[in-house]
């Protein structure tokens, strides 16, 4: 009885070592898509006053994780019954991303100046301020299921041939890593400035580093939003035309022969301005029906 009871236990220990080594693994492979995905959440989760940054971070985080509630299980089954359907979710996936991307290139190169400058939440009535961060919200959330699909095929990749239970716990481990680690770094980015303020009060005079320090945060928030935006833009771009490098032989063998990342951003690029005036119209006559 109590050789059974310790042999239960060095097969947990054993299984659990084989999970720790895989979702390493996994972890390592998903890395680029991990940082596309902090780009990209950083620039949704931006763009309110201060009072509702984070309020509204917890939405979308809330959101990220019943998005890996559903995804998850889906996955599983699919890669396991029909595994046809996890590439054409990608690929419609990667449409949507590119088709993100396009339109804020389109908005910067061909909009007012105002349209440019952003959104000032500050000047909008209550209602109007309601209505944008539901609107912000589930854009954010929309985009982070994309992301969150091609991060949990990535790692499923990863344990294939593995037994089943390590590939449920190892994927999740992923899954959940990727939330966490993905809002915790947003939320500190978005409330960059508060700190900044803190160490100004907090300083024993304006020239003191504590001073300087904060001053440095304060200034260069808006820098480093504006930055995010640009980045997250290229991201979904590239991520968008990556699924489709890397799941169609034809366009792999287009462009099998220059860079990947210039593959990637172009076919991205290409795919996002096809999809650009096709989308905006659909959404104009489902507007219409409203």
């Amino acid at each position: 009885m109590a050789s059974g009871f310790f042999a239960l236990f060095d097969d947990i220990a054993v299984l659990m070592d084989d999970v720790a080594s895989m979702s390493k693994i996994a972890t390592q492979k998903t890395a680029g898509i991990l940082a596309d995905d902090l780009a990209v959440n950083a620039e949704k989760a931006s763009g309110f006053v201060s009072s509702r940054e984070l309020p509204v971070l917890w939405k979308i985080t809330k959101g990220s994780f019943l998005n890996k509630l559903i995804i998850l299980p889906v996955t599983f089954l699919l890669s396991a019954y029909l595994p046809i359907a996890i590439t054409i979710m990608l690929l419609i996936g990667g449409v949507y991303l590119a088709y993100e991307g396009a339109e804020k290139i389109y908005e910067y190169l061909f909009h007012s100046k105002e349209a440019q400058k952003g959104v000032d939440v500050s000047k909008m009535s209550q209602a109007e301020a309601q209505a944008y961060e539901k609107k912000k919200i589930k854009a954010a959330i929309l985009v982070d299921f994309i992301l969150s699909v091609e991060i949990v095929i990535i790692a499923l990749s990863t344990v294939v041939g593995k037994p089943l239970e390590i590939q449920i716990v190892a994927v999740s481990v992923v899954a959940i890593l990727a939330t966490v680690g993905v809002y915790g770094i947003v939320a500190l980015l978005v409330r960059m400035d508060d700190l900044g303020y803190k160490l100004i009060a907090n300083s024993d005079s304006e020239k003191s580093f504590m001073s300087k320090l904060g001053k440095g945060l304060v200034k260069s928030l808006p820098v480093v939003i504006r930055a995010l935006a640009v980045i997250g833009t290229l991201a979904m771009i590239l991520v968008g035309g990556g699924i489709f490098v890397h799941n169609i032989h034809f366009i792999h063998d287009l462009v099998h022969g220059l860079p990947s990342i210039l593959g990637e951003f172009l076919v991205g690029l290409v795919v996002g301005f096809v999809a650009l005036p096709i989308i905006n119209l659909v959404l104009k006559v489902i507007d219409k029906k409203k």
